[in-house]
């Protein structure tokens, strides 16, 4: 079975993204779309990302589709599910990729799509949203979650599977109320806790602002993600509380139990804390991403004195580096280095550390 020409209700980050990345494997596919926003549509067309623009999510040129990706919030992707059951192809693979897979499937299953709908979510992102933020390879290395529906055919799992890797992810296939689970522990529960902490420490601030001068360093790597589309996060806790309020259990108790170790003065239980979480964290595998997307940055000790920074961007620049983000570091309590220099992927951090330490800089890379 193969996937050739492709429909997308939505292109936002995702969307967006997958579009571009379809268009990158195989520049010979078809893709169409329909967008909420027709500038969205217009801007993917005008860069190649898509090859027509499409009226409406009932618009019957998607009967021509081998696959359709819905990629809108989870309420206008049932919506959109509802207008292409009785215009695509029976054999057309209706998919999602969605952060929650219950309430699509269910509702797939009412509509008497079983076999037809399988859930997909690539687990890879950003705290930027909007097509404007696209990008091809932003699937590279990331796990692909595959849910297929009761009665999916073997065929069509193994050609959506077969579609993931050729977007260089890691495709997983897994039982979608296992998915939603899990993305409860190691996604949805994060952002929670980011804003949350974000939000202590506004609330505990004083008038002055000190804490928010002097945050950095751990406290905004960890933080990082509370900058996410409050709306996208919205629907994903409403669409997953059951799983999210049974994994924020266990998250409060063992809050709770480190304020009552830390009252009783046990020095013994807090280091334990430490280290179960350390040698945990420690096992993790680094060569793939996970549903949080890792920034790729480096340290560098410069003197301070007028150019030092246009120096190291400007050497960069010429050995062709694209930097994403580059300032200096003024709580370096958690962290060596004055300068901290991020990137969009790993290779150009480590060539641009190879490079500065042979302009004899000292560096780190975190």
């Amino acid at each position: 079975m193969e996937l050739h020409t492709f429909g997308f209700i939505g292109l936002g980050l995702i969307g967006g993204s997958l579009a571009l990345a379809l268009k990158r494997s195989d520049p010979g596919c078809q893709i169409m779309a329909y967008t909420r926003t027709r500038a969205s549509a217009e801007q993917a067309l005008d860069c190649h990302a898509i090859d027509m623009i499409c009226e409406s999510s009932k618009d019957p040129q998607f009967s021509k589709c081998d696959c359709v990706f819905l990629c809108a919030p989870v309420g206008s992707n049932i919506a959109a599910l509802s207008d292409l059951k009785n215009i695509v192809r029976k054999d057309c693979i209706l998919t999602d990729v969605g952060s929650v897979k219950t309430d699509i499937h269910q509702a797939a299953s009412e509509m008497g799509l079983d076999g037809r709908f399988i859930g997909g979510h690539p687990m890879a992102g950003s705290e930027k949203s909007g097509f404007s933020n696209a990008q091809a390879h932003l699937f590279e290395n990331a796990y692909y979650v595959i849910t297929p529906s009761e009665g999916a055919p073997k065929e069509s799992i193994d050609a959506y599977r077969t579609l993931a890797s050729s977007l260089g992810s890691i495709p997983l296939v897994l039982d979608y109320r296992q998915h939603d689970y899990v993305t409860a522990a190691v996604s949805h529960l994060p952002h929670l806790i980011a804003s949350s902490l974000v939000n202590t420490v506004h609330d505990l601030d004083s008038k002055d602002e000190v804490m928010k001068m002097i945050a950095a360093g751990g406290f905004k790597d960890i933080t990082r993600i509370a900058s996410s589309s409050p709306e996208m996060w919205e629907h994903i806790c409403v669409a997953n509380s059951n799983n999210i309020s049974l994994v924020m259990d266990t998250f409060i108790r063992l809050l709770e139990e480190c304020r009552t170790e830390m009252a009783a003065g046990n020095g013994s239980a807090i280091y334990k804390t430490f280290e179960r979480s350390r040698d945990y964290r420690d096992s993790f595998s680094s060569t793939s991403l996970g549903s949080i997307k890792k920034t790729y940055r480096i340290y560098c000790d410069i003197v301070d004195e007028s150019g030092a920074i246009a120096t190291i961007a400007t050497t960069l620049a010429v050995n062709g580096i694209n930097i994403k983000n580059i300032g200096i570091v003024h709580n370096r309590e958690f962290e060596e280095g004055v300068l901290r220099i991020e990137f969009y992927e790993e290779e150009p951090s480590l060539k641009a550390a190879e490079i500065l330490r042979q302009h004899r800089y000292q560096i780190w890379i975190r």
